[in-house]
């Protein structure tokens, strides 16, 4: 088929709700991959329908050059459900992965809605944006699917499996975030006490806040309803890092504010 259609999208997002219930790993995609964004995102809203589970937040991830331009977006946003958020405090999180799927961990800024935004407006900018946030966090995104090459085969089947979400590390809240350029921090992303990838958020598009923009506009067209309280996951700074079974990570923010997090097989 050429299209992923109604009956088509919710077979796919059944066979990935189900190998994410299990714990399991699927060895091809489930059906005929989607070819754009608003295929993507018909599996995954009816993924987000069979899950049932609240959202709790949502993640953005980066298109690149030339697919942004052919797909007509230069991000992607996927779910975070509830059940996923982990607050460790300064413990070390135990975060699931598909061992027999794709497991990755990123460092990212993690704001939180404090005003929800009006579900018909499309024309948000970062600056109305920054007031209707009302916290930022450290933290990491664990990115994890049941498809194994759910990144290799670029962002529309990224999308279709809940932007390739599977948790949250919510790290230590950045006093003063509205006097501070977070732009210019330096972030690292260290696994088993190696550093593996560093970054700076002004590098990752238009920022933290023009991530959340993209995502309060996104939402409109799409019909979504975001509530104070979510989190929005917003970016990758220093790249999406695989890791395995029993790896440790940790992610740093300025030297400081560090998260840690291992992981584990369901």
């Amino acid at each position: 088929m050429s299209d992923t259609g109604f009956a088509a999208a919710d077979d796919i997002a059944r066979s990935f709700v189900e190998a994410r219930r299990d714990g399991r790993g699927l060895a091809a995609y489930p059906g005929t991959a989607p070819r754009t964004l608003a295929e993507s995102y018909r599996i995954q809203d009816a993924a987000i329908a069979l899950d049932g589970d609240s959202v709790g937040g949502w993640k953005l991830g980066r298109i690149h050059p030339p697919l942004d331009d052919s797909l007509g977006a230069n991000r992607l946003a996927g779910p975070i459900f509830a059940r996923s958020i982990v607050t460790p405090g300064t413990d070390e999180a135990e975060m699931r992965v598909f061992a027999d799927g794709f497991a990755a961990a990123e460092a990212e800024f993690l704001l939180r809605i404090g005003t929800a935004p009006d579900a018909t407006r499309t024309d948000y900018t970062i600056a109305e944006v920054r007031e209707m946030i009302d916290a930022v966090h450290a933290g990491i995104e664990i990115a994890s699917s049941p498809y194994p090459s759910i990144n290799a085969d670029g962002p529309t089947v990224t999308a279709s499996d809940f932007g390739n979400n599977n948790g949250l590390v919510v790290g230590e809240a950045i006093y003063g975030w509205r006097d501070t350029d977070l732009n210019l921090w330096p972030l690292e992303l260290l696994i088993n006490g190696a550093v593996i990838g560093t970054g700076k958020a002004r590098d990752m598009l238009d920022g933290p806040f023009g991530a959340a923009a993209f995502l309060f506009n996104h939402a409109a067209t799409r019909g979504l309803t975001l509530r104070a309280g979510q989190w929005i996951s917003s970016g990758a700074v220093t790249g999406v890092h695989p890791v395995a079974v029993g790896d440790r990570v940790e992610a740093r923010f300025d030297g400081k504010y560090p998260v840690r997090a291992e992981i584990a097989a369901y």
